[in-house]
């Protein structure tokens, strides 16, 4: 390994913010899941759509709190994970069936599943976020794994198991986002004493 790819830059004070965002965009599109008794197809592609859609643009706008430049390959990588859930999000708007929820969330979650799961074993240990990552990645691919086998059973079912991943990794990021949060205004006590 060289010099270059050993060097994690340090991510922002600010880092909290994204990752307190995508909690509260997974918790409350898990709220919706939970409550929400009897979900129309159109209704199912509207709130997965959003879900992924908000979930995306908030890892794109969250890149440059990681430390990573964006034409860095961390960067790159975490780019394409932003525009997979941005890119299923936006298809899920504008189609509806059980069959297109299953396929576009599954893959949108995978892809982004997959990217975080590199991104946590590549950077274990050296960078704040990479235990977040792993865990989050897991989760991801076990939501979009299970999600063809419930296109039957139609967009209840399919939106209680998108939901249950959702609420998850949302305790996952919130977690994450308050611990982030106390260090950061420990780190800065620290620094004015």
């Amino acid at each position: 390994m060289n010099p270059a790819e050993s060097d994690v830059p340090a991510p922002s004070a600010e880092l909290w913010k994204p990752a307190l965002l995508r909690a509260a965009a997974a918790l409350v599109f898990g709220a919706v899941t939970v409550f929400w008794a009897a979900p129309s197809l159109a209704g199912m592609s509207l709130a997965g759509g959003a879900y992924l859609l908000v979930s995306g643009l908030i890892l794109l706008w969250g890149i440059p709190f990681t430390g990573f430049l964006r034409d860095s390959p961390a960067g790159r990588v975490l780019s394409v994970t932003g525009a997979a859930l941005t890119g299923a999000g936006v298809a899920l708007l504008f189609l509806q069936g059980s069959l297109v929820f299953a396929v576009l969330a599954a893959l949108g979650l995978a892809a982004a599943a997959v990217a975080e799961v590199f991104l946590g074993i590549r950077f274990r240990g050296r960078h704040v976020l990479a235990r977040d990552w792993l865990t989050s990645g897991i989760i991801g691919l076990g939501t979009a794994c299970a999600l063809p086998f419930f296109v039957g059973l139609g967009p209840h079912a399919l939106l209680g198991v998108a939901g249950g991943g959702a609420i998850i990794s949302g305790v996952l990021w919130i977690l994450a986002g308050l611990s982030l949060r106390h260090d950061a205004r420990a780190g800065a006590s620290k620094a004015v004493n």
